[in-house]
């Protein structure tokens, strides 16, 4: 049977429940009060570990990001004549395209590496001589390195502010907000003065925190929100998760965290659900444990949302993404927002942003 052209459109542009309608930055965005201190910090800094950012200047990011996806109609370009280097020496999809998304929608012009092999790496060139170079070129770095060290061999020849986006099993720091970023446009009302022990939250996070950059950031910048947290639990297949003091950082950032390797077990009680798929092990990615996955026969709490930093594989079924538990698509889209804050304040100090009010 062929399908009419106007039919086919319509299957096209109509979203799926569940991608669509959930989000609510502008609840967020009422829920928090301005202050562009913090932010003004962040002026020509360096990104490059979620240890860098406290409580206040989180929120205010989240802020910042509600305003620009509340209000888009109201947007200005803030880093016009403003040039990106965005250098993925890992292979990347979302991370790099919603970063370049985040630049291009505030006015800036891109550079864009995705192959090592085609700059002086191959070479035998030096990190720090490289840092050099980009120097000259680009007004801030997005740089992604399977290789821990990388970033930070770079600090001491940079003059322009150098933000990571994922080096080896170390980090990933801005995916960490733009999990939290979704978090809270779930639940603004976690970010309120005082929040009843009975609103407080448990977090299941599947997968290896000692070999999973994004969970090691999440985990770091929950820390910043513990007194919200009921408890996190971390559901995986090992006996030891966690690489040498990291639980002992954890916990001196009040997070009470537990581990179990029941996942169905412990779903019933799970107010959000972050799953990871794969972990950095030697010079490649692994998959996780077989029996770690999620489907809409999981028995998920009824209003428990799902995270995943994508890409997904088996772990993740495609089921879900047509129920109310699905907020992993809105956490992909909320990146460019989340993004497009850090970067505005990273690039220019944000009182000169605030001189065009967005809102």
């Amino acid at each position: 049977m062929v399908v009419p052209p106007d039919v086919r459109l319509q299957k096209t542009l109509r979203p799926k429940d569940g991608t669509a309608g959930i989000e609510r930055p502008k609840a967020l965005l009422d829920a928090l009060p301005e202050d562009p201190r913090p932010l003004m910090a962040l002026s020509s800094r360096h990104v490059v570990s979620a240890r860098a950012f406290d409580r206040a200047t989180l929120v205010q990011l989240f802020r910042l990001a509600a305003q620009y996806e509340s209000t888009p109609q109201l947007m200005h370009m803030p880093l016009s004549g403003k040039i990106l280097i965005s250098a993925f020496y890992e292979p990347s999809t979302r991370t790099r395209l919603s970063f370049e998304s985040a630049w291009h929608r505030l006015g800036g012009d891109i550079m864009s590496i995705t192959d090592p092999a085609t700059t002086g790496m191959a070479k035998g060139e030096s990190l720090a001589d490289i840092a050099e170079m980009f120097n000259n070129y680009g007004d801030v770095i997005v740089l992604r390195n399977n290789e821990d060290h990388a970033i930070y061999e770079m600090l001491d020849a940079l003059r322009i502010p150098i933000i990571n986006a994922g080096n080896g099993i170390d980090e990933h720091p801005t995916q960490a907000m733009a999990d939290l970023y979704t978090i809270f446009k779930w639940r603004p009302q976690l970010l309120a003065e005082h929040v009843p022990p009975a609103q407080h939250i448990r977090i299941g996070v599947i997968g290896v925190p000692g070999r999973m950059r994004t969970v090691r950031s999440l985990l770091l910048m929950l820390g910043q929100f513990s007194e919200v947290i009921a408890e996190v639990v971390v559901i995986c297949d090992e006996a030891a998760p966690f690489s040498a003091g990291q639980a002992e950082e954890l916990a001196a950032l009040g997070l009470k965290v537990r581990i179990s390797k029941q996942l169905d077990a412990e779903l019933p009680a799970l107010d959000v659900v972050y799953i990871n798929a794969i972990a950095w092990v030697g010079d490649t990615f692994e998959a996780m444990g077989k029996n770690l996955r999620l489907s809409a026969a999981s028995p998920l709490k009824p209003d428990a949302i799902i995270l995943h930093p994508l890409a997904r594989g088996e772990e993740l079924a495609t089921d879900l993404d047509a129920t109310p538990h699905n907020w992993y698509f809105a956490q992909a889209r909320g990146a460019v927002f989340i993004r497009m804050a850090l970067l505005t304040c990273t690039v220019r100090r944000v009182s000169e942003v605030m001189d065009t009010p967005l809102s």
